[in-house]
């Protein structure tokens, strides 16, 4: 079965659309608790990802490409400064902030990564897998 999930930034200024299929579907959501996505979105990111063949972007023009570290970089609307993607230079897949997607999802949280890295100021406790670092590929 395909299945179309849409979303975007909080202006509206990029829009996206993910198609998945049983040969293409969606990731599972990681809850990454790295410094990084702490000190970018205030909290943990939970992220799910998808094929790059699968994503496609509107609005492109006011999405802005931060390069976090030299292996991968964040995508963010340039006007309203939502983060929506997540992307390592070697893979062909993204990352999509899970805020992100309009409506119910269907995806769950598959596991925490980074945990070593965690704010003291909250627990994990969903009884999902938890890595102290980026776990299993």
């Amino acid at each position: 079965m395909v299945t179309t999930r849409v979303g975007g930034c909080l202006c509206g200024a990029v829009r996206y659309s993910v198609v998945s299929d049983e040969a293409r579907p969606m990731r599972g959501i990681f809850a990454c608790h790295c410094v990084e996505c702490r000190r970018q979105s205030g909290h943990y990111v939970a992220a799910t990802a998808a094929s790059d063949d699968a994503l496609t972007v509107t609005g492109g023009d006011n999405l802005t490409w931060f390069a976090a570290s030299p292996e991968a970089k964040r995508g963010f609307c340039r006007i309203c400064g939502s983060l929506l993607f997540w992307k390592a230079d070697a893979r062909s897949s993204t990352s999509i902030m899970a805020g992100s997607l309009d409506g119910a999802t269907g995806l769950m949280i598959d596991r925490h990564i980074f945990a070593a890295e965690k704010g003291d100021y909250y627990t994990i406790d969903d009884n999902r897998p938890v890595y102290e670092d980026a776990g299993p590929s």
